[in-house]
């Protein structure tokens, strides 16, 4: 009896370590593969719009451009209030060294805005977003009957330029001192044409004034202030690039700015490509440099650019028709070639 019941339990046992080792086995070879759960993706939180005023320090040639801009950045950001000081360069300087409060300071020289950054009231980098080139003009009646740069030396024009600290006023004095250094022109030109000048006004906008009111025969402006509000009034002389300067307008985040989000959001808007396209249309020169120079395609539209179907959007459509009435009213180019074959 206990002989058989110890053979029993053998057998017992045995079966069960078989049927143990049977089961490791197979649930070894027939586990579910291990399924990932991946957490629930964090979605980064939206960048807020910007709200709220920014106040823009611009150059007085600006005006024009940068209220259009103004305009269309409010239109995308209508939480958003710009407010404009517009003046000399170096008054909206001096402005800001005084204390002003300002978010941006736009400049129509690097002199300026090195200027401002060494006296610290600058935050981080400028860009350059525009570049500008230098023009004379002429009552349209043209009654001096000034018809190249050299007739500026003539007696008894009247000429009319900014106070020489204005990037303006030294850019065309830098001209004049050019022509000088050129035999068509003389070595006395220079000498000549400034003792013709009878004012030196605080912006450049002054200069065209006066010269449209028939004030003065001359001045030396940027080419986008010949706009189509004066366009009737005045013509325009062109200075051989030669003897040109060519201005690169840079911007800036203002130190201390009490509305830094609006302020880098309008200058990123300043150098896109809409930025760069309506300062092109006011007579700036945009290139690499400046900002987004890409052409707007029918596969990427703006908004307010094209419709899916290619018709142009009213937006487009008004761009347009002031582009051909801008092209309609711009001022008579009065472009008469100097004894070398340039023109004057």
């Amino acid at each position: 009896m206990p002989t058989r019941f110890a053979g029993l339990l053998v057998m017992v046992v045995v079966g069960a370590l078989g049927a143990c080792g049977t089961n490791g086995a197979t649930s070894t070879d027939s586990a579910a593969p291990t399924v990932a759960v991946s957490a629930t993706p964090t979605l980064a939180a939206p960048t807020p719009s910007p709200s709220g005023d920014v106040r823009v320090f611009a150059a007085a040639s600006l005006t024009d451009a940068f209220n259009q801009i103004g305009a269309e950045f409010k239109q995308a950001n209508p939480r958003v209030a710009v407010k404009f000081n517009f003046a000399a360069s170096t008054a909206l300087r001096t402005q800001l060294e005084q204390g002003a409060k300002a978010d941006i300071y736009a400049s129509a020289d690097q002199t300026q805005m090195d200027n401002a950054k060494k006296a610290g009231v600058i935050e981080g980098s400028d860009q350059i977003f525009v570049k500008n080139k230098l023009v004379v003009i002429i009552p349209a009646a043209n009654p001096a009957r000034i018809g190249t740069a050299r007739d500026l030396a003539k007696p008894g024009v009247k000429l009319v330029l900014t106070d020489q600290n204005v990037p303006i006023g030294a850019y065309a004095r830098a001209s004049l001192e050019k022509m000088s250094a050129d035999p068509r022109f003389g070595p006395d030109f220079g000498r000549k044409a400034l003792g013709n000048l009878k004012s030196e006004e605080a912006n450049v906008r002054a200069v065209v004034t006066k010269v449209q009111l028939g004030e003065a025969d001359a001045g030396i402006v940027y080419a986008s202030d010949v706009t189509p509000s004066v366009a009737k009034d005045i013509a325009s002389v062109q200075i051989p690039d030669e003897f040109n300067t060519v201005a690169a307008y840079s911007i800036a985040v203002v130190k201390d700015a009490s509305n830094r989000a609006a302020a880098r959001a309008f200058i990123t808007f300043v150098r896109s490509a809409r930025g760069q396209e309506i300062l092109k249309e006011n007579n700036f020169i945009i290139d690499g440099d400046t900002g987004s120079t890409r052409r707007l395609t029918d596969d990427a539209p703006p908004a307010g650019g094209r419709h899916a179907r290619g018709r142009p959007s009213p937006a487009s459509h008004a761009r347009a028709e002031g582009e051909r009435a801008r092209g309609r009213q711009t001022a008579r180019i009065v472009d008469v070639p100097t004894r070398g074959g340039h023109a004057s």
